[in-house]
This record gives C-alpha cells, structure tokens and sequence, in this order.
C-alpha cells in the first residue's frame, strides 16, 4: 500500500447489503434506539481482551442535534457497561460540520475528513477502539484514527456495525 491507514485493524458484524444496511439505517434515521442493546451484544464477542478505551466516532454538535443521538455512542455506552470498560466520548471531537460521507466520491470523502477532528488528551500507550456504523471508504476511521494515534495511541482497532465489499 502506498499509503497504508492509520488504524491497525478492522472487525466488521455484517456486510453493508441488504438486510443489514436497511436494519442500519432504521436505526439510524428512524430513532431506533432500542437496536443499541442488539449491536452491543454482538460488538462485545468481538473485542479485543486488552482493549483499553472505547471511543464512538464523534458527531458534529449540529448533526447530534438534528438526528438527536449518537448512535455510535448509544452502542459505546452499553459496551462498556457490559465490558467494564471505558467510553470517552469528549477526548476527541469534530471540528468540521462535514456533509455525510454516503453522498460523496470516494476523492471528496478524503478531502471532506482532512482535518475534521481533534484531540485534546493523551492516550498514550494505549490500545484505542473506535466505534462506527458502517465503514465504506475508511476516510472518516482513518482521519479520527490519525489525530489518536498522534496523541499517543499505540494500536488503534475499528469496530463497525458493517462494511462496504
């Protein structure tokens, strides 16, 4: 690979066709909250025993506020619960409001997430899982991956609900 990413690995439930990217997007778009607990229990027989610190793709404030949720983070918190383990969810944020990334090429889903987070904490030496909904290209993974591992992260693992072919 010319430019390899910035996360070490990727663990996908499902793969984004149908049924699953209608269930996906049901949950996502039709306040379906009540799949959290679904997707948990399944994310869970995926992780990694030395996981440290769970941290579900953050949503610009203007998007949390029209979509009301953070279904990543829905999924995140019942994670940890279950796995004693820690979600931070204010470490890193968006600072770009960029368009969703299913209406883009994949050239401008790479320049729509250059420099769309940041981190304001260390998490040095630590072994990072994101949490996401589906992954397609990997560019938002990817970017969010990048500014965590600069702020220390030593392995970074990808956790989504489904993954494009």
């Amino acid at each position: 690979m010319k430019q390899p990413p910035h996360f070490d690995e990727t663990h996908a439930l499902f793969t984004y066709t149908y049924p699953a990217d209608a269930i996906i997007q049901h949950y996502k778009y039709r306040n379906a909250l009540y799949l959290s607990a679904t997707f948990a229990e399944l994310l869970i027989h995926k992780l990694q025993t030395d996981i440290d610190l769970i941290i579900p793709m953050p949503l610009h404030d203007e998007r949390v506020k029209e979509r009301g949720f953070n279904q990543s983070l829905e999924i995140a918190k019942i994670i940890a619960r279950r796995t004693h383990r820690t979600v931070d969810s204010i470490g890193c944020y968006r600072v770009k409001n960029t368009p969703p990334q299913a209406s883009l090429s994949l050239k401008r889903r790479l320049n729509n997430m250059r420099g769309a987070f940041q981190c304001k904490q260390s998490y040095m030496g630590q072994h990072v899982a994101l949490l996401d909904d589906v992954m397609t290209t990997g560019a938002s993974l990817n970017e969010l991956a990048k500014v965590i591992k600069k702020a220390g992260a030593s392995k970074v693992s990808c956790y989504v609900l489904a993954r494009t072919q």
